[in-house]
């Protein structure tokens, strides 16, 4: 069994630095750019997909991304069937993602990507800034559980809403550390976010405003610590697409790494 240290006291701009964001956030920032913008990368062929998607999949398998003249950041020849290994050896980590999945410049994390047919389903990568954070091991967020509330209280931040009638409701799913074959510690957190919102907000009778629901997501995310920083991976996606990907999205998490940066 893993044992974890209690939560360490920290300098103050360490505290800070914890699960910060831009003013922006990256969910936010992509819905309100148009497909003709967001699409900056070819799309490739779907065989991460479902088989409800395999169709559209097959149309569009000519179309393989071809990765290179990135610098520092390499796409290597995928190793799972159906995904493609993104590196970025400049900020130290690596993860696999859905090859037919496209990038997003400019949504405000340090890479992200997305499903071409589902707007709603996207992973990203964020971590501190390493002139202010000086993390020793992901430990020193204290437990997993601590570190899931940590994480939940940053998605509401950023999914904070000043419309008349919306409603949020939220839960943790799970908590969980695991060693990889690096030797490196990693926290997982699941959580669900559902957003609800009424239809007449400004109605004056209770009866006149029907609450509806906007969306039920479903946010994994994976911390890790190197280099003094922390990392964290974020996959986000719509309940009803996990329950028919879930074997597959768990794949990508488990390939998140962080890794040295060489001085």
């Amino acid at each position: 069994m893993l044992q974890h240290q209690t939560q360490r006291n920290f300098p103050k701009s360490v505290q800070m630095s914890l699960f910060s964001r831009l003013k922006t956030p990256v969910s936010e920032h992509f819905r309100r750019e148009s497909d003709r913008d967001c699409v900056e990368s070819s799309l490739k062929t779907k065989d991460f997909a479902v088989p409800r998607r395999k169709a559209m999949a097959l149309i569009l398998s000519a179309y393989i991304f071809a990765g290179g003249g990135f610098g520092s950041v390499a796409f290597a020849q995928q190793s799972l069937v159906g995904l493609r290994e993104y590196v970025d050896t400049f900020d130290g980590y690596s993860f696999k993602y859905p090859k037919n999945w496209i990038q997003v410049k400019g949504a405000g994390a340090d890479i992200f990507f997305r499903d071409p047919y589902i707007l709603d389903e996207n992973i990203s990568v964020e971590f501190s800034s390493p002139s202010s954070s000086n993390y020793k091991s992901i430990e020193d967020l204290g437990p997993p559980e601590l570190a899931g509330k940590k994480v939940l209280k940053q998605y509401l931040t950023e999914f904070m809403s000043t419309r008349l009638g919306v409603r949020r409701e939220s839960k943790i799913l799970s908590t969980s550390s695991r060693v990889a074959d690096d030797g490196k510690l990693y926290y997982q957190i699941e959580v669900n976010i559902k957003s609800y919102a009424n239809n007449n907000e400004l109605a004056v009778m209770p009866k006149d405003r029907l609450v509806s629901l906007e969306w039920d997501r479903r946010y994994l995310s994976v911390l890790g610590v190197e280099n003094n920083q922390l990392y964290e991976l974020r996959l986000q996606t719509p309940e009803n697409v996990f329950v028919e990907e879930e074997s597959d999205l768990r794949r990508v998490m488990e390939s998140f790494r962080v890794n040295k940066i060489a001085v």
